[in-house]
């Protein structure tokens, strides 16, 4: 039994399509970047790997021998099919590639975590990295970052998520103490708890309720919400915050929000990614999952009225 011959190389393969159509091996060596000497040495081979002529050569041109005219499908073929192949070892890689996410601690706390495991559970494949990536020696971009601000970011497309409902809360034992909450100005009697990230809430609310030059009694301010929460549920004073982030608080009673006080932020969490990010399966499929999962957050959360 005689061994097979190994097939044909691609570039042998490819000159050829590129010659059939474009009859001329100085224009197919411009199409593939190569000399035309190279072009011709491309055909010179598949001819002699082949044993027959594919071209008739003259003054005019290249023109398809019979040969060459039944060759050339099933040389377009394995090209096509080669091409296909590389394509899906490309989109295999994209969606094995970690996707690196950046967020704000509370979003993680109060929405993402309590969510993911349903994504991973329908996407095994999707590896989701959830980090800052800062390292001694280099600090990587995201590919995308949840963060709390206000549109645009320069080189990056921006998507809202929610937070942009912001509450005034407190303890019932806090209200209490202080003899109650009777008008949108008591507030200036008491304590206000703020997040260092976030000074514009105080100006926000009095431009809300008419309190403008208004001035808390006194203020503390915290890095994370999750602290500013557990501050305003022992008592400590009162908040200005995302109502999604402490709906569970509200819900349970632990804080109240008094007098239904509230407004509605230029500040919110916002999903940023590159603009020139190329598109990758698996981290489209993440962030169309994410901002589904969040519009349905926003709309359970948001404030009724008689939110400003």
């Amino acid at each position: 039994m005689a061994a097979s011959r190994p097939p044909p190389s691609a570039a042998a393969l490819r000159a050829f399509a590129t010659v059939a159509r474009l009859g001329s091996t100085a224009r197919a060596a411009l199409a593939v970047n190569l000399t035309q000497s190279a072009v011709s040495k491309q055909i010179l081979s598949l001819e002699h790997h082949l044993g027959t002529v594919l071209f008739d050569r003259s003054p005019l041109g290249l023109k398809l021998t019979e040969a060459g005219a039944i060759y050339l499908p099933y040389a377009e073929a394995a090209l096509e099919q080669m091409e296909r192949g590389a394509r899906r070892l490309a989109e295999r890689s994209a969606i094995a590639r970690p996707i690196r996410l950046h967020m704000v601690a509370i979003a993680g706390e109060r929405w993402l975590m309590a969510r993911f495991p349903a994504f991973a559970e329908a996407h095994p494949g999707v590896d989701v990295q959830f980090t800052n990536y800062v390292s001694e020696s280099e600090t990587e971009e995201p590919d995308i970052e949840i963060a709390h601000g206000v549109p645009p970011w320069p080189g990056k497309e921006a998507h809202f998520l929610f937070g942009r409902d912001v509450a005034l809360v407190a303890a019932p034992s806090l209200i209490e103490r202080m003899g109650g909450f009777r008008r949108a100005a008591d507030i200036q009697k008491m304590t206000l708890l703020q997040h260092y990230q976030m000074p514009a809430f105080w100006a926000e609310f009095t431009e809300a309720h008419d309190l403008r030059g208004a001035v808390p009694e006194h203020t503390v301010r915290y890095g994370y919400y999750s602290v500013i929460t557990s501050a305003a549920v022992a008592g400590l004073g009162l908040a200005l915050a995302p109502r999604c982030y402490v709906a569970d608080e509200l819900a349970s009673g632990a804080l109240v929000n008094p007098l239904g006080l509230g407004f509605t932020s230029a500040t919110g969490c916002w999903l940023t990614r590159p603009l020139d990010q190329p598109p990758r399966p698996g981290l489209d499929a993440f962030i169309a999952w994410l901002r589904a999962e969040a519009e349905s957050f926003d709309a359970a959360t948001r404030a009724p009225p008689p939110y400003v």
